[in-house]
């Protein structure tokens, strides 16, 4: 196990993800936030250098850390071979097994090796699979002039109660607080009413992905989450990151979207694991 401290290396290393698109893409969303700032406190560990086989990004060892909070502590994986991942994850000091955490990626061999490794450690594992979605650079914009309210900006930290009150994952104060940090650190695009009120938002995650896309039910139909997926996209292709997101099989309003808009969707899926101590699981 090796930690990739030094700047070219992690510089090499985008550069080198990028040519496993699509099952990279949560590591190297991850990686490119390292690269430009690091505003989430994260961390790459390798099997080896510079011929690695198994990649891994997760929160620094000296961050401050809440137990409970599996948003935050969240690890990134993408391997060329699986053992090479097992391995790493049998090694010490590479996952806090003690906390609450996920594991996410978009290889389906990661979820029945991360499961056995957690099994032996009794740990809890609630496993989550996505419909992956890729937003093309030539997708169009649409016609803003004949919306009502015509507002387009972006979330503030004051928002952060109203995201973790309309999130499906949210509605307790661990997500309350990693909205406001992902609010403060990432891109975010949001249509707001006459007051001034979000009604209609989506923001960017620790690995550069789009979620928690919601429109207020009242304000539904009106083109908003149209417009707010694709500025959001745009946002982050003019800022050279790849415009990712992630959507379940069941929710057919978000995949009749992202139909509309030409959205790619890939031929991997992503997997989100939330790994539960026994100490935790009551």
């Amino acid at each position: 196990m090796q930690v990739l401290n030094c700047s070219t290396k992690l510089l090499i290393l985008e550069k080198m993800l990028k040519s496993h698109f699509p099952e990279s893409l949560k590591v190297y969303g991850a990686v490119m936030n390292i690269n430009r700032g690091n505003p989430f406190q994260k961390e790459v560990v390798v099997d080896s250098w510079p011929d690695f086989k198994a990649v891994i990004t997760r929160r620094q060892k000296e961050a401050e850390t809440d137990n409970l909070d599996h948003y935050t502590n969240a690890y990134a994986v993408f391997y060329k071979d699986v053992r090479a991942y097992q391995q790493l994850l049998e090694e010490r000091d590479v996952i806090n097994w003690d906390q609450v955490f996920q594991i996410q990626g978009l290889q389906s061999e990661l979820c029945d090796v991360s499961k056995a490794v957690a099994n032996s450690k009794q740990l809890g594992v609630k496993l989550t699979s996505f419909k992956a979605v890729h937003f093309s650079p030539h997708s169009t914009l649409p016609d803003t002039s004949s919306l009502s309210p015509p507002r387009l900006t972006y979330l503030s930290v004051t928002d952060a109660d109203l995201l973790n009150r309309t999130w499906s994952r949210g509605g307790n104060e661990q997500c309350l607080q990693y909205i406001k940090n992902l609010i403060s650190c990432f891109p975010s695009v949001c249509v707001r009413d006459v007051k001034g009120n979000p009604v209609s938002w989506s923001l960017t995650d620790q690995f550069a992905t789009m979620c928690h896309s919601y429109t207020l039910p009242e304000y539904r139909r009106k083109g908003y989450s149209r417009l707010v997926a694709l500025t959001l996209a745009r946002k982050l292709q003019s800022r050279g990151f790849p415009s990712q997101g992630n959507v379940l099989d069941d929710n057919m309003a978000s995949i009749s979207l992202l139909k509309s808009v030409h959205a790619e969707f890939l031929p991997c899926r992503f997997h989100r694991l939330i790994l539960t101590p026994a100490a935790f699981s009551g």
